[in-house]
């Protein structure tokens, strides 16, 4: 689950006072291979940080100032959760799946090793961005990158 927000430090620690963290960046979005994003210059100014809970991957995310989707959202309804992310373990299969299903993709990437993320544009259907995503066996805590 990502929440997008004003200012990711003041975020952080409002999580921290209530016992939630530690917080740690994610993986640097050099390793994508594919990318099909709205603003390249957005997504590679995305700052994000992640908390590892024990049943749900919590994610803070603070926009630039440029056009994208989180900034688009942040915008237009304030803070908030942006998207809920599913675990997949074949991504392109995953994907395949919601466009069957007649989703439109929004944005994805993906890594060499055929891992990555996809978002779907659900938020008017859903009230909320879906996405799937698979992450390196390696780096079970960096399965997704900043994403725009």
């Amino acid at each position: 689950m990502c929440i997008v927000v004003h200012d990711i430090g003041e975020a952080v620690e409002y999580y921290e006072r209530l016992g939630i963290g530690p917080w740690s960046d994610f993986a640097n979005p050099a390793a994508l291979t594919e990318l099909s994003v709205p603003n390249r210059e957005a997504f590679f100014a995305m700052r994000y940080k992640c908390a590892e809970l024990e049943n749900i991957q919590l994610q803070l995310c603070q926009p630039p100032l440029l056009d994208c989707p989180q900034r688009r959202f942040l915008n237009e309804h304030g803070e908030g959760i942006f998207h809920v992310g599913f675990a997949a373990e074949d991504i392109d299969g995953s994907e395949d799946v919601g466009r069957a299903l007649g989703l439109t993709v929004l944005m994805r990437g993906r890594r060499g090793n055929g891992t990555g993320f996809t978002y779907f544009d659900t938020h008017e259907g859903a009230g909320v961005t879906l996405m799937v995503r698979s992450a390196p066996a390696s780096s079970p805590s960096t399965d997704e990158v900043r994403t725009d």
